[in-house]
């Protein structure tokens, strides 16, 4: 039963203020998640800004096209530097996602951690092997892109 961790990098060629603006609005997660997880906002008093202590919920169809119910808290929030999000109710055991973002030189970095533990003990590392890594990492390479067409390639 263990715990697994994803880490991303990416750079943008904006302002820490226009990456900050962009990612801390619930509003935008829909546009970058992959249309076919059939991802919605459920929601109806999460607030348009990020901050300690919101609550967001979701549906979400990461599996055969059924919809499971998602509800996160946002626990830390330092405004342009980074927010965590940790789910209170869904598919995982555990779910912690850090978001952090660094101003440099022609841009921003952003660095994502997620740190996730599966149901079922030993089901769900046989899961994990199968095809949520697999999922994951196919979820933030379309972020990757997405992010890419909204705001720029890094040079």
């Amino acid at each position: 039963m263990a715990v697994y961790s994803i880490k991303t990098v990416q750079r943008l060629p904006v302002s820490l203020d226009r990456a900050w603006d962009f990612f801390s609005s619930p509003a935008n997660l829909a546009d970058i998640t992959p249309n076919h997880l059939g991802f919605q906002i459920i929601s109806a008093h999460h607030g348009e800004k990020m901050y300690a202590g919101q609550i967001i919920e979701y549906t979400v169809k990461p599996l055969l096209g059924v919809p499971l119910y998602w509800m996160t808290e946002i626990t830390h929030v330092d405004a342009g530097k980074y927010f965590v999000d940790e789910q209170r109710f869904g598919p995982y055991a555990m779910w912690h996602h850090q978001h952090h973002f660094k101003a440099i030189e022609g841009g921003v970095e952003m660095t994502d951690i997620v740190h996730y533990k599966l149901p079922l003990w030993i089901l769900g590392d046989v899961a994990n092997s199968l095809f949520v890594r697999q999922q994951l990492n196919g979820i933030f390479n379309f972020r990757f892109r997405k992010v890419e067409e909204l705001f720029g390639r890094w040079n």
